[in-house]
């Protein structure tokens, strides 16, 4: 649909608090104040990181190649306190669910510079073929093809799941992109 006027104000996600972001991390938009509260009282710990989202992240893919793709650096901050509950959840083999593409890049990403606290920029690039080190789970929307995201997702379970799943949301009229609906892979 046509952006609206409402849109200034709700093309936002809950948990954002500085500026930098040309768009919001849309998976984030399935959450509000009351589904948090709800996983906290259950039990899930939740953690916060800040991402300022760049056009990289929805720049379509032109290269035959995809390993020739190469991926808009993007701000990230993750502090100290948010590293060592990973490492505590990992060394207790607890699931680390990341809630978008971009904390799934960024989670890895610091994985790769050796699981410290980082300011700076992120321009990891996954494809199918990736090792995930941290992820055990993502929230994410569905994707447009010829999209990095599409691709981080079938990194992460395979493109025939990939794909299944999503014939079968548009046979089911689930919507796409930044409104969509979102899927929980596990």
């Amino acid at each position: 649909r046509e952006p609206e006027i409402m849109d200034l104000e709700r093309y936002q996600t809950i948990f954002a608090e500085k500026e930098g972001s040309i768009a919001a991390p849309t998976a984030g938009f399935h959450f509000d104040k009351e589904l948090l509260n709800t996983l906290e009282k259950k039990g899930i710990i939740i953690k916060y990181i800040t991402l300022h989202v760049g056009y990289g992240t929805f720049a379509p893919i032109k290269v035959r190649d995809i390993r020739k793709h190469k991926i808009e650096p993007e701000y990230i901050e993750i502090e100290n306190e948010v590293i060592k509950e990973i490492k505590k959840a990992l060394s207790e083999k607890r699931r680390i669910i990341a809630v978008g593409t971009t904390v799934v890049r960024t989670l890895e990403f610091v994985a790769q510079k050796g699981l410290i606290p980082y300011k700076g920029l992120c321009d990891l690039y996954i494809y199918p073929g990736y090792t995930f080190k941290i992820v055990s789970s993502m929230i994410t929307n569905f994707h447009l093809p010829k999209s990095s995201l599409l691709l981080l997702v079938c990194a992460f379970a395979g493109k025939e799941l990939i794909f299944n799943a999503y014939k079968e949301a548009i046979k089911r009229k689930y919507r796409f992109y930044s409104y969509g609906d979102a899927t929980f892979i596990i």
